[in-house]
């Protein structure tokens, strides 16, 4: 994995080893074991912190590459629901902005602002049936991808696509499907584990 100390290989490796990277920096500080709540209430002996990896400077640079390549041309904007998705909106705005692409990103709230425009989504105003890609740090259920999706399609932007980093393969994947919704993920729950195995019995 690159040296925390410096960006340039976050920025240069191909996207293949970044991939790798990726996945060896959620091993080590993002992902452990033992008896967690999650969000959706569900109990859980794994739990998974996306932010560990999203708002380490080269984990950053890595998201916003690799979900950067899978976004399609025809998608001039990305949102998530705040808090997880928040630092891969912006990743992935910047990266494309030093690739000569300009992707707007769009922070959606979980409720409306108490005060001035009382608004659920915070960015640039962008036209009517403008197509948006939502973004998620890591699926349970896939119900807060959802409601990110829903804003933006009661705020007149169409949604076909969202992309995750850790498919926890629980349902979201399923739910997405019966919605219509394209879904892809960096990695599902059965690579990060297998890999985080293989680690530990290295002793990383």
């Amino acid at each position: 994995m690159p040296s925390f100390s410096t960006l340039s290989p976050w920025l240069h490796r191909s996207l293949v080893d970044i991939r790798q990277d990726l996945l060896d920096l959620f091993c080590e500080n993002a992902y452990q074991e033992g008896n967690f709540t999650l969000s959706s209430g569900q109990l859980s002996s794994y739990y998974i912190n996306g932010k560990q990896v999203t708002l380490h400077p080269g984990g950053a640079v890595a998201v916003g590459r690799l979900l950067l390549d899978r976004l399609p041309l025809s998608i001039p904007a990305v949102a998530g629901l705040t808090l997880g998705a928040d630092p891969m909106v912006m990743a992935v705005s910047l990266v494309a902005a030093y690739n000569d692409r300009s992707i707007t990103p769009l922070i959606i709230r979980k409720t409306a602002k108490g005060h001035g425009t009382r608004a659920y989504i915070e960015g640039l105003e962008l036209p009517e049936g403008t197509p948006i890609a939502v973004l998620e740090d890591v699926v349970t259920t896939g119900r807060s991808a959802l409601q990110a999706v829903e804003r933006l399609q009661e705020a007149g932007y169409q949604v076909s696509h969202i992309f995750a980093l850790v498919d926890r393969q629980q349902g979201g994947r399923e739910l997405y499907r019966e919605c219509g919704l394209i879904f892809e993920s960096l990695y599902d729950l059965s690579e990060l584990q297998s890999h985080w195995k293989k680690r530990s019995i290295k002793g990383f």
